[in-house]
Order: structure tokens, then sequence, then C-alpha cells
């Protein structure tokens, strides 16, 4: 995999994962805790989104697969979805008011839900990950890379949740609001390539046009 595909997939994925949105749901969520106790539940919910997204990095094709149903028509389907995931983002309310709709009542209920659930392991993380390891297209080696970058951006995350009420005062919820809104769009572009590139794989649109990257 070349910088630039990587960097491509690093992007995607900071932009599904959302670790920068997660913040205002992380300081909801364990309002009243220690210190001690809200870094183990960002040490948590950073393990089972993880797990989450490992499993369907692993075992997403498969699925579909043995549902009969193409890559083609997911990829194209998927990115119908993240593309509606980021119209939410753009134009729906902040990520907090939806991803605190109902806070689990203990540590442990609050690191499955809504922080792993759905904030990092988003439907859209789980649509991008089955859709940047399709291993008709990417090598054992890729989707190794893949699952590294992965790796790295819920890393990023958890250190965020570690810093999180510094964070929160330095950039304050207009700052969270704007930088989920910018992610919205780049989430957009990022959902119409992988439509596009559904389309070239089908015949529809000439391949000499466009070149997908998802």
């Amino acid at each position: 995999m070349d910088i630039g595909q990587m960097l491509r997939e690093f992007v995607t994925l900071w932009v599904v994962v959302d670790p920068i949105g997660t913040i205002p749901v992380f300081l909801a969520a364990t309002t009243g805790l220690s210190a001690a106790k809200r870094r183990g539940v960002a040490m948590r919910a950073t393990l089972y989104a993880a797990l989450i997204l490992g499993f369907f990095l692993v075992f997403g094709q498969f699925l579909l697969e043995a549902m009969g149903i193409s890559l083609v028509s997911f990829r194209i389907a998927g990115g119908i979805v993240l593309f509606v995931f980021a119209l939410t983002m753009v134009f729906g309310p902040p990520k907090p008011v939806s991803d605190m709709a109902s806070v689990g009542d203990t540590a442990q209920q609050s690191a499955v839900f809504p922080i792993a659930i759905p904030s990092l392991a988003s439907p859209g993380a789980m649509l991008a990950i089955v859709l940047l390891t399709d291993n008709h297209r990417f090598a054992v080696s890729e989707q190794a890379e893949t699952a590294a970058l992965l790796v790295v951006v819920l890393l990023f995350a958890m250190v965020l949740m570690f810093a999180a009420t510094a964070i929160h005062k330095l950039i304050g919820a207009s700052g969270e609001n704007i930088i989920s809104r910018v992610m919205g769009m780049i989430l957009a572009a990022v959902a119409v390539d992988a439509v596009l590139s559904g389309f070239v794989l089908l015949g529809w649109i000439d391949g000499m046009l466009f070149a997908p990257t998802v």
C-alpha cells in the first residue's frame, strides 16, 4: 500500500470513528466518576470498539457472501449509507445530542454504550472497515495495514478521552461542532467515491474517467 492510499484510509477511518466527536459523549457518560475510573472507562470502550470493528474486518465480507450479497452491491449501498451518515454530521444535531440519548448507569455500561457503540464503533465505521478490506481487491498484508491504521485511530481516540476535560475547555462545544461538520463533508466525499467505484466495477461508468480509491 502506497503512502497516498494509507493516508486516504487513515482519513476515512478517522472520520467514521470521529475521536474528537466522542469527547463530549465521554464526558457526559462519565460524569461524577473519578479520574482513575474515567481512564478505565476509556480503555474498556476502546477495547470493545476494537473488538467490534475487528470482527467486521475479519468476518464482515464472509457474512455478506454467505447471504449471497455481492461486495459491489454492498459497496454502493454502504456508500449511500455513509453519505446519509455524513449528512447527519453536516446538517443534524451535534454528535452528543444523538449519542447521549441514553447514558449507561454504571461505568461498565457507559464503556459499552454510548461510548464504544455507537460513538466509536458507529454503523459508518462498520461499513467503512468492510469496504476498506475487500478480499477481492486487497491482499492480506494490505488488510493488515488497514487493521493497524484502525488501531492507531482508536489509540488516538483513547488518548483524547484521557485528555477530554482539558480539550473540551480549550475548544468548547462550538469548536467540537465545527470539527464534526467539517469531518462530515470529508465523509460525504468518501461516500460518493465508494458509490462511483461500485459503478465502475459494474461497468456503468468508464473506469478511465474515475480512479476509485476506496
